[in-house]
C-alpha cells in the first residue's frame, strides 16, 4: 500500500507516522521547512509524491487545496483515490472533485476528520463522501478508524464537519471571550470555575478549548469562515458564524504578535527612565519618530511592547479590536495615516485600554480629551489634538508592521517614550541597544561632571 501525503504539518505528520507503523509505504511533500517523519520518503514535487500511489491525502489547508489538486491531478493513476482532508466549504470540495475528474481517471473522496488527530492519529473518526468514499472506508476501517460513509456526493462530508465545527469553534470562541473578559475585570478564576462546572470534563475541557483556540487559531478561523459560508448557503443569517471566525482571527494575531522571550519583563524594566535621546544616540539616530508626534502632556513616559494597529484615516474600529487582545505592558502603536481631522482616541478608549493593561499609545494621527488623559496619567503621543471624534467603520489591521512617524514598527518591538518623543527598538536588538544607551548615558554624566568641575575651577565660574 503506497500513500502520498501532501502537507506534512501536524496532521500530515501524524498520519504519516501511523501509516508507517502499519507497514505502508509513505511519501510526503511539503514546500515548507518542516521535518520529515521517520520512515517517510520526502518528495521534491507534488508530482513525485503522488506517482503510483494507491491513496493520496490532501492536508495542505483549505486555502491551497484547489491549487495543489490541480498540480497533482495529471499525475494520478486510474486506481488512485484522491482524498481531500482539508476543512473546506462544500463548494470547494466539489471544485476539487471536478479538477481530479477532468485531469485523471482517479476517484475523489471528500474526507472530514471528526476528532483529535493528535490523540487518535490514523484511527481518528472520519466522515466521507464522493466516488471514493467506499474505498476510504475500506482503507481506514482496516486501520481501526470509525468511518461514516455519506454516499457519492462531494461536499456532503465537509458540510457535516462544518456543522459540528460551528458548535465546537463557537464554544471555544465563547470561552475565550468570557475568560479574557474575566481577566480584564479581575475575576478570571471565578469565570473559569463557572465554565468548568458546566463542562463534562471540567477544567481539563476548559483548558483544552481555551488554549486550542489560540494555538490553532489560524486554521480554525478558516474553518469557521467556511462554516459561515455554509450557513449563508442554507439561507440563514451567518452573522454569528462570521463573528466566531473573526474572534479566531484576532486570537491568531494575538498568538503571533510578539516574541516575549526577547522582551522579558527584566529587559523592559531596565529601559525605565532611560531617555529616548540616549536610545537614539545608541542607534545612530535611527528609530526615532519625527518631531510631529509628541507627548500630549508634560511628564508622559512609558516603556513597553508594541501592539501595532493600521487603520484608515480618522477611523478607530481597529483600535477597539486591538484592545480585545491587548496584554499588560503593551503600548499601542497606531498608523492613522497622519490624519489630524479626527481624534482616534479619547478618555473612554484610553480607560478600556488601561483596563487591559495597556500602558500608553503612540498615534500617527490625532487624539482628544488631553486634560483627562493627563489626569489619568495615561501617556499618549500623537500628531495633533482635535475635539472631533472618529469614525468606526474600518477597515483596519492589528498585529502587522506599521509605519509611524517615518519609522517601521513591528509587533513586539520595544517602544520608549518621554518628553522628547518616541523611540522604536527592534525586539531582537533591545538588549544590545540597552547596553549601548547606558554607555551613552554614562558618558554624558562624565562630561557634565567635567564641565561643572571646569566651571568651578575657573575664577568667577562658581559662586
Amino acid at each position: 500500500m503506497k500513500v502520498g501525503i501532501l502537507g506534512l504539518g501536524e496532521a500530515g505528520a501524524l498520519y504519516a507516522k501511523g501509516f508507517v507503523e502499519q507497514g505502508w509505504q509513505v511519501v510526503g511533500f511539503d514546500p515548507g521547512d518542516v521535518p520529515t517523519p521517520e520512515g517517510v520518503g520526502r518528495a521534491a514535487t507534488v508530482a513525485e509524491a503522488v506517482r503510483a500511489c494507491d491513496l493520496v491525502l490532501g492536508l495542505t489547508g483549505a486555502k491551497a487545496a484547489l491549487a495543489v489538486a490541480k498540480e497533482a491531478a495529471p499525475h494520478l493513476e486510474p486506481t488512485t483515490v484522491y482524498a481531500d482532508m482539508n476543512a473546506g466549504a462544500p463548494a470547494l470540495k466539489r471544485k476539487i472533485a471536478d479538477v481530479v475528474g477532468e485531469a485523471s481517471a482517479a476517484v475523489f473522496a471528500d474526507v472530514s476528520v471528526i476528532g483529535s488527530v493528535p490523540k487518535y492519529r490514523h484511527r481518528t473518526a472520519l466522515v466521507v463522501s464522493g466516488q471514493g468514499a467506499s474505498s476510504i472506508a475500506d482503507y481506514f476501517g482496516a486501520l481501526g478508524a470509525p468511518v461514516e460513509d455519506l454516499g457519492t456526493e462531494p461536499g456532503a462530508a465537509s458540510a457535516r464537519k462544518l456543522l459540528r465545527s460551528l458548535f465546537m469553534k463557537g464554544l471555544g470562541a465563547v470561552i475565550v471571550e468570557a475568560v479574557d473578559a474575566g481577566r480584564a475585570a479581575g475575576d478570571e478564576q471565578w469565570v473559569r470555575q463557572q465554565i468548568a462546572r458546566e463542562l463534562a470534563d471540567g477544567g481539563a475541557a476548559l483548558e483544552r478549548l481555551y488554549d486550542g483556540t489560540y494555538k490553532h487559531a489560524d486554521r480554525r478561523a478558516r474553518e469557521a469562515s467556511a462554516a459561515a459560508e455554509l450557513v449563508a448557503e442554507l439561507g440563514l443569517d451567518a452573522g454569528l458564524a462570521r463573528a466566531i471566525s473573526e474572534l479566531h482571527v484576532l486570537a491568531d494575531r494575538s498568538e503571533g504578535l510578539r516574541d516575549t522571550s526577547r522582551l522579558t519583563p527584566e529587559l523592559l524594566s531596565a529601559y525605565a527612565g532611560l531617555p529616548t535621546a540616549n536610545i537614539g544616540d545608541a542607534t545612530d539616530r535611527l528609530g526615532l519618530l519625527d518631531s510631529g508626534i509628541s507627548a500630549l502632556w508634560p511628564g508622559a513616559r512609558a516603556v513597553g511592547r508594541a501592539l501595532t494597529v493600521w487603520t484608515r484615516a480618522g477611523d478607530n474600529q481597529a483600535l477597539h479590536q486591538a484592545i480585545k487582545i491587548a496584554e499588560p505592558g503593551d503600548i499601542m502603536v497606531v498608523n492613522g495615516e497622519g490624519d489630524t481631522s479626527r481624534a482616534l482616541i479619547g478618555e473612554l478608549i484610553a480607560e478600556r485600554a488601561r483596563a487591559r493593561g495597556v500602558i500608553g499609545m503612540v498615534l500617527d494621527g490625532a487624539a482628544r480629551d488631553v486634560e483627562v488623559l493627563a489626569g489619568m496619567g495615561f501617556p499618549v503621543w500623537a500628531r495633533a489634538v482635535t475635539p472631533a471624534g472618529p469614525y468606526k467603520f474600518g477597515p483596519g489591521r492589528v498585529g502587522v508592521p506599521v509605519a509611524v512617524g517615518g519609522v517601521v514598527c513591528r509587533p513586539g518591538d520595544l517602544v520608549a517614550g518621554d518628553g522628547d518623543g518616541v523611540a522604536i527598538v527592534p525586539a531582537e536588538r533591545a538588549a544590545a541597544v540597552l547596553a549601548a544607551a547606558r554607555e551613552v548615558e554614562a558618558e554624558e554624566a562624565r562630561r557634565r561632571t567635567e564641565i561643572r568641575a571646569a566651571a568651578a575651577a575657573t575664577p568667577g565660574g562658581a559662586s
